[in-house]
């Protein structure tokens, strides 16, 4: 068990890292707003107009409505009917985010990127010799407004936690620091739907318990934590206390690739086959922008009813080629063992599992393939 009074340490030991963490604001709607000027000051979302498309992004007008990212489409239209709805342009975002990314290079190598539109900064030393953090985030943020024409928000903190929470703080084109010697003011209010990992489900058996704010969880022993969470209790701890000991990881390995095609209207099991070929092609040629195969093909559906359902097969060496995966793929399909009559509305096609191809064994025999299967119930 850790030791409570070491832990309490964690933010105000000497030698304090400086983490910044960079938020762009409401991105793809801003990239198609600074594009396109006659978008400007209007409600922007991107999204697949249907019945099954969800939102990409809102601009800030379009979230005066209400409109959030991964709301259906249907509902953003009908919170706001004058709204501009775009279609996602990966690419280009893509091609922005790397134009950022190159900004971020300039201060600092040790960069952890968590999607196109945000990342990690580790700038205890930095490239360009300023003497704060906060000057340096401040720089960052002016050069990709004067260049870019875009703003960021930014936090700055003594460690990734504290300092993905603070680039909240001043929320559009603003950033906020939280010193050391700061950190458990800040935290004792804050509610504990912003402690990563807390969700829906985990903040209502908190308040069940009497828990409302970190100060809360700050309040309680670790002991009685663990009786309410069990192994999540030493990291609510932790954090409770500003603790958080994440490096940030530069080129973080991908974990996962993959794809899903959700549907206009519900079909039947044997009506996938030829989304599960298209999609098993779409993720090998992904899986390919690297020099690493996968060991495991991951198969997900989704019911009429909102069921998850996943099927997956780890096979002795890694998938070869596209034609395995496709084969693997379409034989997780004759897993399912629903009713013939049920219908779904999403179907998916992973790999994880990832090794170097250095490391892969010559032989792609699959005939003593072992499998791995689960069914996930539909969220609470």
């Amino acid at each position: 068990m850790p030791d409570p009074e070491s832990m309490q340490e964690g933010v105000r030991t000497p030698g304090t890292r400086k983490i910044v963490h960079v938020d762009m604001d409401a991105f793809y709607a801003s990239v198609e707003q600074r594009d396109d000027p006659t978008l400007r000051g209007r409600p922007v979302v991107v999204a697949w107009k249907g019945l099954r498309s969800v939102v990409c992004a809102a601009s800030y007008e379009a979230r005066r409505f209400g409109i959030r990212s991964a709301m259906p489409a249907v509902r953003a239209e009908r919170l706001c009917p004058g709204a501009v709805f775009l279609p996602p342009d990966f690419s280009r975002y893509k091609a922005v985010s790397q134009a950022v990314r190159a900004i971020f290079e300039r201060h600092t190598d040790a960069i952890e990127p968590l999607s196109l539109d945000e990342a990690y900064l580790d700038v205890t030393t930095n490239k360009t010799a300023l003497p704060t953090a906060t000057l340096v985030a401040k720089t960052i943020r002016q050069q990709i407004r004067e260049e870019l024409h875009l703003t960021a928000s930014a936090g700055i903190a003594p460690n990734k936690f504290l300092a993905k929470i603070a680039s909240d703080w001043r929320k559009p084109n603003g950033q906020f620091v939280i010193q050391p010697h700061e950190v458990q003011n800040f935290l004792q209010a804050l509610p504990v739907g912003r402690i990563p990992g807390v969700g829906k489900v985990t903040e209502a058996r908190m308040a069940q318990a009497g828990i409302k704010t970190v100060g809360d969880i700050y309040a309680m022993s670790l002991p009685t934590l663990q009786e309410h969470f069990g192994s999540y209790s030493v990291r609510l701890y932790e954090l409770a206390r500003g603790i958080d000991h994440n490096p940030v990881v530069s080129n973080r390995v991908r974990k996962q690739v993959s794809a899903e095609d959700t549907f206009a209207e519900d079909l039947p099991l044997n009506a996938l086959v030829g989304h599960v070929r298209r999609l098993a092609e779409k993720v090998w040629k992904a899986s390919n922008s690297n020099a690493r195969r996968a060991k495991t093909i991951v198969l997900k559906l989704k019911t009429r009813e909102f069921t998850s359902l996943t099927r997956s097969l780890t096979p002795r060496t890694a998938i070869a080629t596209c034609e395995d995966l496709t084969a693997i793929a379409l034989r997780l399909l004759d897993r399912v063992d629903l009713p013939a009559d049920q219908l779904y509305r999403l179907v998916g096609v992973g790999l994880s599992n990832f090794e170097a191809k250095d490391d892969i064994a010559q032989d792609s025999s699959l005939a003593e393939a072992e499998a791995s299967e689960f069914l996930l119930q539909p969220p609470a």
